[in-house]
């Protein structure tokens, strides 16, 4: 199994908006993400531009739709799919999310919350070998926005994530901006989810915006808040070589607005390091 290899740098995911952007300019970014989804059909325009894009930055591949969390297993359909796909794109690695989104028979298209449990992790564990296995490589795996929690839960999300890491070996992309929604929809700490994951798994950040409200919202839609920012120093100053990316699925703004975003991300991750230098 191909092992994940760091890799430091910043970057944006990739949206149908500034496709032209990639294709006819040198945009300053050192990666970009894509919804795996989106590209897994053989063929046509969407993965023909990918590869033009792919030629100049490289490209990691972020899926949604993977339930991980799934009881009933994972879709062979599905892991032939993404893994023909990794196999052309050769990304810097793969990603999802730890979560469920269907049963054998339906699909949610929504990225659910599952029990921290014993139970739970076993399943995820297995679903997890099973995937990295079909696929050949390690993956990283997403903390994700939740807004309820179960009765049964037996551990911290942290404590899940870490454990799940290390049974599997697979890495962690580690969102902040879902670490803040979540730590103010359920009232525990966002600095103990930060102390509680281990370091040396995280291989890549998100940064994104969220809708305020009595119930935090994991959005996308709007430019990252301070109070995020702030995590995101926290976090990044104790990590190794990772990829940092601005996240923006609606409302995308033109591609200007982002990179003057990201730069906000790079100036604050040297501060970060140099804090601690």
């Amino acid at each position: 199994m191909t092992a994940i290899k760091p890799f430091g740098g910043f970057g944006l995911g990739l949206r149908k908006t500034h496709y032209a952007d990639f294709l006819e300019t040198d945009v300053p970014v050192d990666f970009v993400e894509v919804i795996s989804e989106n590209y897994m059909a053989q063929g046509g325009k969407h993965l023909r531009i990918l590869e033009e894009v792919r030629a100049k930055h490289p490209v990691i591949l972020h899926g949604v739709s993977m339930s991980i969390g799934a009881a009933h297993g994972l879709d062979p359909g599905y892991l032939a799919s993404l893994r023909r796909l990794a196999e052309r794109i050769e990304p810097l690695w793969v990603s999802d999310h730890l979560c469920w989104t269907r049963t054998s028979a339906h699909n949610s298209f929504d990225l659910l919350p599952l029990p921290l449990t014993h139970y739970a992790l076993d399943a995820v564990c297995d679903n997890i070998d099973h995937a990295q296995e079909t696929l050949g490589r390690a993956m990283l795996f997403e903390n994700p926005s939740s807004y309820v929690t179960f009765p049964e839960d037996e551990m911290a999300e942290w404590e899940f994530l870490a454990a799940m890491a290390q049974r599997t070996g697979c890495g962690l992309l580690l969102d902040v901006n879902n670490i803040y929604v979540s730590s103010q929809n359920h009232g525990w700490s966002a600095q103990d989810y930060i102390a509680g994951i281990p370091a040396s798994a995280v291989r890549q950040m998100h940064l994104a915006g969220h809708t305020p409200g009595e119930i935090i919202v994991d959005t996308h839609d709007r430019p990252v808040v301070d109070a995020v920012w702030d995590l995101f120093v926290e976090a990044y100053a104790g990590l190794g070589d990772v990829a940092v990316m601005i996240e923006r699925d609606d409302a995308i703004p033109p591609l200007p607005e982002l990179l003057e975003e990201l730069g906000k991300a790079r100036a604050l991750g040297a501060e970060a390091r140099e804090t601690v230098q």
